[in-house]
C-alpha cells in the first residue's frame, strides 16, 4: 500500500461500501474554514497522544491536511507505530478543492 495516494482514489475509496476513516490533521481553525464531510480532527500536534487511544490499528485511515506535508508526516509515523494501512492525500485539502468539491473554500 503507497504512503501517498490522490485526491481521486482517495474520493473513490470515501465513497466504498466500506470507507477509511478519514482523519483531518490541521489545526481547529482550519477545520472550521474548510473540510471535507465525515472527517474527524484530531490535530497534528495532539496524534502522539491520542493516536492509540482513538484510532484503530487495523483501519485504513487516509490523512488530511492542507497541502500535503503534514499528512505525510503524520501518515509515516502511524505506519511507524503499527497503523500499516494510514495513507496521506497527496496535495490535500487544497486539492482536494480544486479537484473534487470546489464548494469546499481555498485558503
Amino acid at each position: 500500500m503507497d504512503l501517498e495516494l490522490t485526491v481521486t482514489k482517495a474520493l473513490a475509496l470515501l465513497a466504498s461500501d466500506h470507507p477509511p476513516l478519514l482523519l483531518d490533521v490541521r489545526e481547529p481553525w482550519e477545520y472550521l474554514t474548510a473540510h471535507i464531510q465525515a472527517s474527524v480532527i484530531i490535530p497534528m500536534n495532539e496524534i502522539p497522544g491520542r493516536a492509540h487511544q482513538e484510532l484503530d490499528e487495523e483501519a485504513h485511515i487516509l490523512v488530511v491536511c492542507h497541502h500535503g506535508a503534514r499528512s505525510l508526516s503524520v501518515a509515516n509515523w502511524l505506519r511507524g507505530q503499527g497503523f500499516e494501512k494510514a495513507q496521506s492525500i497527496s496535495g490535500g485539502i487544497d486539492a482536494w478543492s480544486t479537484h473534487i468539491d470546489p464548494t469546499i473554500p481555498r485558503y
